[in-house]
């Protein structure tokens, strides 16, 4: 398999369109929870002052076309791959034996949440390491992200594991390669580890794999207990999940048609899942948001992204994983006293077990510099093998 060149250029009239669109939205009244302000402005969903903030800001200062020369000072790709195209940045490591590593996004992210964390991986010099950990790293645009189009097959972890194994090896030709992840990324990374052990050096997860059958052995009093405060979690946050598993293409037609919206849809998880005690923008700058809102926007692909979830019936058990695995816990509710023994009936090799108390759902983003200190403290034996 080939690859060739990619760019991001988005036409003018589509960002014309996206202004005149968010300078004519029709806000209305804020809603009751909306006049109380502080955290329970957030509890129906994005907060409507919050939200029509950011919107004046995208609507008459974001410069879009900043963001696009930065992104396109990186070396993006194009491949087609089983007849749908994928897209990812490959950036060469600068070091002697740079390591062949893939990093993988979940939802609602992009590959704009890898590249602090890439950059440190990529040039470790530079950010005081050693060349020796240097890396070479591979982004992928996950598959109906972005500008990756959809599979033929339904979307699965293992769908999903195919193309990236694809990637690493038919069209970058990697031997053997290193992936990290989290949340969908991560579960495919997973099975990555089960299917390929043989090319697969190790993985690093923030969101643990869940064992295929919880029935065997019975669960102990703590893993119970666990998910049982799982479910509980689920019961005040899993209204998203539950339209995109059941009625993606109903929500999508309102997003795709409605910028603020889509803000609306994702930067509520940005600010429930990440690690920043009620104030999206400790974590986040705003150009960041309103760039991987603006690729959203542009790309269309809002849509495709809730595909995965739709397509969930469709996942078979996973094997065991067998390769040597990493887990970095991220610090979101969801995950906190995740305990270590379930993991240990999906993985037999963990090698490494951290709880940073730090940096949610999009860690990359949040906390680079831990993740570059874990994935090159975990890797660098592997580097041997």
């Amino acid at each position: 398999m080939s690859w060739s060149p990619f760019r991001i250029e988005v036409p003018d009239e589509v960002l014309d369109d996206l202004r005149s669109r968010l300078r004519n939205t029709r806000f209305g009244a804020p809603p009751r929870l909306g006049d109380q302000g502080g955290e329970r402005a957030w509890q129906g969903g994005a907060d409507p002052g919050y939200l029509r903030d950011l919107v004046g800001y995208w609507a008459e200062e974001f410069d879009f076309r900043a963001r696009e020369a930065e992104l396109n000072a990186l070396p993006h790709g194009m491949a087609h791959i089983d007849g749908a195209r994928t897209h990812f940045l490959k950036i060469p490591g600068n070091g002697p034996a740079p390591m062949p590593l893939l990093l993988c996004h979940g939802w609602p992210s992009s590959f704009v949440e890898m590249l602090p964390l890439a950059a440190r991986l990529a040039d470790p010099g530079r950010f005081g390491g050693d060349p020796e950990d240097a890396f070479d790293v591979v982004i992928p645009s996950m598959p109906g992200f972005l500008y990756s189009e959809l599979p033929a097959e339904p979307l699965t972890r293992a769908a999903m594991a195919r193309t990236l194994h694809a990637l690493m090896t038919e069209v970058l030709g990697y031997e053997r390669y290193g992936a990290f992840g989290g949340d969908i990324g991560g579960a495919a990374i997973g099975w990555l580890g089960a299917l390929y052990p043989e090319q697969v050096i190790g993985i690093h997860l923030i969101h643990p794999p869940f064992p295929a059958s919880l029935e065997v052995p019975p669960l102990s009093a703590e893993e119970q207990a666990f998910l049982d405060a799982e479910a509980v979690y689920d019961e005040g946050d899993g209204g998203y999940s539950a339209i995109m598993g059941t009625r993606p293409d109903t929500i999508a037609a309102a997003l795709l048609d409605s910028p603020v919206g889509l803000a609306a849809w994702i930067v509520d998880k940005y600010r429930d899942w990440s690690d920043c005690h009620g104030e999206v923008e400790t974590r986040f700058d705003r150009d960041t948001l309103l760039t991987i809102l603006t690729l959203y926007w542009a790309t269309g692909s809002i849509g495709t992204s809730f595909r995965q979830y739709f397509d969930f019936e469709h996942n078979s058990a996973r094997p065991p994983i067998t390769v040597p695995a990493a887990v970095t816990l991220s610090h979101e509710p969801v995950m906190t006293d995740f305990p270590r023994s379930l993991v240990e009936r999906a993985c037999t090799d963990i090698r490494h077990w951290s709880e940073p108390g730090r940096g949610g759902h999009f860690l990359p983003l949040e906390e680079p510099a831990l993740l570059q200190d874990e994935l090159t403290s975990f890797f660098r034996e592997l580097r041997r093998t």
